[in-house]
């Protein structure tokens, strides 16, 4: 029981982060489960990912009740987020955990770094459209899959900075549209994961129910704010998980 309590609580947190920031939440829940609930990395992300499905879900349905999800978009980006998701599935389960989580933390330095600075490129970065957009949401998803399926993230960390840098999304939109692409990304990369048995699955009876409610309350405050606050809690909580996760070492190397 008291662990159902505690995953319900990790669901919690990590889906009103996911409502918030347009995330999977893997990005706070992988720490907390591994902290917390003592979790291995391994485990940690296959049972985050199977999580983000439904953080998903839920995110998006928000999201889109008030119109803040492109649809267009999000078909691009899941087309090929769903092929690339399971390799990088396969390819975390042969990774060292202390690879798992120095890789973890430099993408998110990167990406949070790319948001914060948004306002001050040139008002040209966003103007992309026709095939060249297209182009950008194909590559984008085959990406954000891999890093989904690696990290047990659920590659908003990856489409957020980009649809907003580069092809001109709200921040809303941005976010709305990537909750959307992880439902069917993270279910591919789950599955995987699911299979190679890096999933705990007893605590998902606590963390599932959590995480609907975290994202419907996170997703309905985060239309109260500003697209500048938004970036600025996004880049945060990523800035201070991602300089922790990137100091790792090899435990080997003394």
């Amino acid at each position: 029981m008291k662990t159902n309590i505690k995953s319900f609580l990790i669901g919690l947190a990590a889906g009103c982060f996911a409502g918030l920031a347009g995330l999977g939440g893997g990005i706070l829940m992988v720490p907390l489960l591994t902290h917390i609930l003592k979790l291995s990395q391994h485990r940690a992300h296959g049972t985050s990912l199977v999580a983000i499905v439904f953080t998903g879900l839920s995110g998006a349905i928000t999201y889109a009740l008030k119109g803040a999800v492109d649809f267009t978009a999000a078909v691009l980006l899941a087309a090929t987020a769903v092929f690339t998701a399971r390799a990088g599935a396969r390819y975390a389960h042969v990774l060292p955990a202390w690879k798992l989580r120095k890789y973890f933390g430099i993408l998110l330095l990167i990406c949070s770094l790319m948001l914060l600075f948004k306002p001050y490129l040139t008002v040209g970065s966003g103007s992309v459209s026709g095939y060249a957009k297209v182009l950008i949401f194909l590559i984008t998803g085959l990406g954000s899959g891999f890093i989904s399926g690696i990290l047990g993230a659920g590659g908003g960390i990856i489409m957020v900075p980009v649809m907003v840098l580069l092809t001109g999304f709200s921040q809303h939109v941005a976010q709305g549209t990537s909750l959307l692409v992880m439902v069917p990304a993270g279910a591919t990369g789950a599955a995987t994961h699911w299979r190679l048995g890096n999933v705990t699955r007893e605590i998902l009876i606590g963390l599932i129910p959590g995480i609907f409610l975290g994202t419907f309350l996170g997703g309905n405050f985060a239309h109260l704010l500003p697209d500048s606050i938004l970036r600025t809690i996004f880049a945060a909580v990523t800035i201070w998980l991602g300089w922790r996760y990137a100091r790792t070492k090899d435990p080997e190397s003394g």
